[in-house]
């Protein structure tokens, strides 16, 4: 049966994409460690492709593992391409800046803005955090905005990339809360938004439900999904 493909949520910002075409791309992999990642998904039996948003522990998470178990090709910002490239990942590592568009595994990605602040582990600068527009043949565009408040300029994403599913954060003190959501979701003009970086520590007090009330008040008639940690939404 023909499908949009799959997005699966693993809790926290993690993801896992599993396009039209048969290839499966992890988004911010953070797998070991998330205390809201099901176990089962913590062992993946193939990975095509990561996608990293910025360079956080929590979002770099085992891309390191991920590649030397599977070679997958890898998106990353400049700067996080190259803290990979001297831990010695030297080979598969894709290094776009804001703007620029690269294919792996059957998609294409282009980098867009968000505001946050990237740093690894080890203290190294990060660089600027980005947002990801996923775009492949039979499959709505996503965006996933990564961790960012709201800013006036993704207006100009939806009117350049026409996203059709908004992969945003709503958890608060980190990144935008629910009320700030709305008002991206407001000026991104999509009709469908899957929320993450909540509920995985008590800070991230954000809701899905208090993001509907949040996007009812300004108008909006927006489908938010709600799976669980392990639970997929058909795109």
């Amino acid at each position: 049966m023909a499908t949009n493909g799959t997005l699966t949520w693993l809790g926290h910002a993690s993801f896992r994409l599993d396009t039209p075409g048969g290839n499966r791309i992890y988004v911010d992999p953070f797998l070991t460690g998330n205390p809201k990642c099901p176990e089962a998904e913590q062992q993946p039996e193939r990975v095509d492709a990561i996608l990293i948003t910025h360079a956080h522990g929590d979002h770099v998470g085992d891309t390191q593992d991920l590649i030397g178990r599977f070679s997958p090709q890898v998106v990353a910002p400049v700067e996080v391409h190259d803290w990979l490239w001297r831990q010695g990942v030297q080979d598969g590592v894709l290094d776009p800046n804001k703007g620029g568009t690269v294919e792996v595994a059957g998609v294409r990605v282009t980098l867009t803005h968000a505001q946050h602040s990237s740093s690894t582990n080890d203290g190294t600068y990060g660089g600027e955090p980005v947002g990801l527009i996923v775009r492949a043949d039979g499959m709505p565009t996503l965006y996933f905005a990564g961790d960012t408040n709201v800013f006036g300029d993704m207006a100009l994403i939806a009117r350049i990339y026409e996203p059709e599913i908004a992969i945003l954060p709503i958890g608060g003190h980190y990144t935008m809360d629910p009320r700030e959501a709305a008002f991206a979701l407001e000026l991104l003009g999509v009709r469908r938004c899957v929320p993450c970086h909540y509920g995985t520590f008590p800070l991230l007090a954000g809701t899905p439900a208090q993001l509907r009330e949040e996007a009812a008040a300004l108008g909006l008639d927006v489908e938010v999904h709600e799976p669980e940690p392990g639970g997929s939404v058909e795109l």
